[in-house]
Parts: C-alpha cells; structure tokens; sequence
C-alpha cells in the first residue's frame, strides 16, 4: 500500500497516494461546514450552517474540526479501513511550532493508528519537486508568504521569513476595490474570491500599473443576476505584492524581500539560491504574476539577480500549485522504504517529541 502525502493549507487540502507523477488524488477546500444540531427529531429539519475553518495562516488550529477533516480524507477520500492503516507524510509549513508538530504526531499515531509518519519542510519538498536540493521558495498561500533559502535540504531558518499575508488579504482588498466602484452591488466573498481567480492580474510593472487608471471595464454578470463592473481592480491585486503600501503595509515588494532575505545568508551561497528560484502558492498562478516577478529580478540591485527554476516536462501542469505535496510524494518513496520514519515502536517508546529528532 502506497504511502498518503497530506499538504493541508489554509484553503485547499491536497491529498493523495505518493505517485509523484500524478495530481493529489483529492484536492478539496479546507473549509467545513458543521451541521449544529437544534435537538429535533425531525430530520428534515433545516440546521443552522456553522463554517469552521481547522487550518488559519497554515496552522492547524481547530484540532476537532481537522480531525474530522482527516478522516473524510483517509478513509472516504482515499479508501483506508479503520485497522489496517497505513504510512503518512505530511507537509509542514515554514516555522511551524513544536507544540503543532508534537500534537499531529500524537492524532495520528493515538485517534488513526498509522503504521508509520513523516513530515517535512514544504520548502523544501517544493524544490525537490523540480530536482534541487538547494535554492529559494516564495511561497504566497491562501493565508501567508513563506520566502525560504535551502542548502542541501536544510531550510535557513535564521535568514527565512514568513509575512502575515496572503490570498485572503488580497481578495479582502479586492472586495473594498470593488465594493467602492461598485457601491450598489451586494458581493459576497465567495464571490469575491471567484472573481478574483477569473480576473486578477499583474502589470508587466510600475508604469504599466499606473496607466491602468484609463484601462476597459469589464461587465460580469453575477451568479444571482446582478452586473458588476472590474476595472483597475483587477490590477491592485497583483501590484499589493509588489507595491505593499496599497495594502497599508510599509513592508519591501516581494523581489526586493527575497534579494534582502537572501544577502543574510554566507555571501559563497548567493548564487546557489537565487538561481534556483521556485515559486509555488496557488495566489503565484495569478495571470501576469511570473512575468512580472522575473521582470522586477531583472531591475533588482542585486549583483546576482533571481532566476526561476523551471518544472521538468514530464511533471503535471500547474506544478506550482501543489509543488510541497509532489514533493512529499517524492520523499515518501525514499523515507518509508528505508525505515527512516517515525514508527509505532519510536513512538510507544519517546512519545510526541520524536517528531522533533526524526523529522527534520
């Protein structure tokens, strides 16, 4: 039995066999909605919606609801049978506290008596999914950016930095956008977000950005009939991550952030990283957002500018959007096979804290 690879982020859960080659098998929203239960009877009563959200900034930090979002996955999604359990990978993001770490080893090992786990760095398995060992990730999630250097496998963690900001914020921003143009329209954010995912885009650069002021506006017609118009909007959200003050935030451009995090790290490993760029994060698949960042490289200060690392061919497209979880799938291949993960026995006799000297 193939080993799962979990890669659970703050909007879309990527699950599935370790086959590196292939999609997650399931790729579904991190999102719940409980039923709350109003003591009737009556099953045809309607229940009250409760959304609950197990995963913010890409920690977990509803373990009931993350419970119940993993055993949809295990055993509905992938088809384990309580008792016969498998192997488990699952990727952590860049600094996540020990206390996380110690708590998913102990769910998994006490409540779905897995055979054997593992997790590691999602930086890390996002270069492994393009064939590096070292380099830099730019990772911009659902609800955070991770920029990490890694030499030989190993994150920098002194030199990383994790920025509180994500897809969220910008599908925040373009509901405000759109919202002020739009003053009679009633948008929900699901809408938004929609929207943002049909529409958003990044100027080739500053000046490009600045003459979208005059640019068409667009007509949409919403699910529930009503007409919006996108214009500028649509740009402000790809320019937030180049042009943080839109945001309100007095923070560096996403370029300028990564030549800075990188001239901390031993100046003989300057190129090694920023030539071996990779960026992953659904919020990178914006349109215009690569052609943009290489651009803004090319201008940087830097003596060494960034350069992105390109996919292998026979690797599935849209690499970027689940880059960790590929790269999970990688290692699963090597780790489980050479007993180099945390096993029943490791933990019956360490407890938790193995996850900390057996999974770096």
């Amino acid at each position: 039995m193939e080993a799962i690879v979990v890669d659970a982020g703050s909007k879309l859960l990527k699950a599935g066999a370790a086959i590196p080659d292939q999609s997650p098998a399931m790729i579904i929203p991190s999102q719940m909605k409980r039923m709350v239960d109003d003591g009737s009877d009556n099953p045809s009563t309607v229940l009250e919606d409760v959304t609950l959200d197990p995963i913010e900034r890409g920690f977990i930090r509803d373990w009931d609801a993350m419970e119940d979002l993993l055993r949809y996955v295990v055993y509905t999604g992938l088809g384990w049978e309580e008792g016969n359990e498998g192997n488990i990978l699952f990727t952590d993001p860049l600094c996540t506290p020990k206390a996380i770490r110690e708590q998913l080893v102990q769910l998994m090992f006490e409540t779905f008596n897995v055979s054997g786990f593992y997790a590691s760095e999602q930086a890390v398995l996002s270069l492994y999914a393009v064939g590096r060992i070292s380099g830099c990730t730019v990772d911009i999630g659902h609800g955070k950016i991770d920029i990490a250097p890694v030499l030989e496998g190993a994150v920098q963690h002194i030199a990383s930095k994790r920025f509180e900001l994500g897809g969220t914020d910008l599908t925040k921003l373009f509901a405000q956008a759109l919202g002020k143009s739009n003053p009679s329209v009633n948008l929900s954010m699901s809408d938004v977000e929609t929207l943002k995912e049909q529409f958003a885009n990044c100027a080739e650069d500053e000046i490009a950005y600045e003459k979208t002021q005059n640019c068409e506006i667009e007509q949409h017609t919403l699910p529930d009939g009503q007409v919006i118009s996108i214009g500028r909007e649509r740009y402000s959200v790809g320019e937030a991550l180049f042009q943080p003050s839109i945001l309100g935030l007095e923070e560096h451009g996403i370029v300028e952030q990564l030549v800075r995090i990188i001239s901390t790290v031993s100046s003989e490993n300057h190129r090694q990283l920023l030539e071996n760029t990779v960026l992953c994060g659904g919020t990178t698949s914006m349109t215009g957002f690569e052609g943009r960042f290489q651009k803004e490289a090319s201008l940087c200060s830097s003596a060494i500018r960034p350069t992105l690392v390109k996919p292998p061919e026979y690797m599935t497209e849209n690499l970027g959007l689940y880059s960790a979880w590929i790269g999970g799938a990688i290692l699963a291949k090597v780790v489980f096979p050479q007993n180099q993960h945390v096993t029943k026995a490791d933990y019956d006799e360490t407890g938790p804290s193995v996850v900390h000297r057996k999974c770096f």
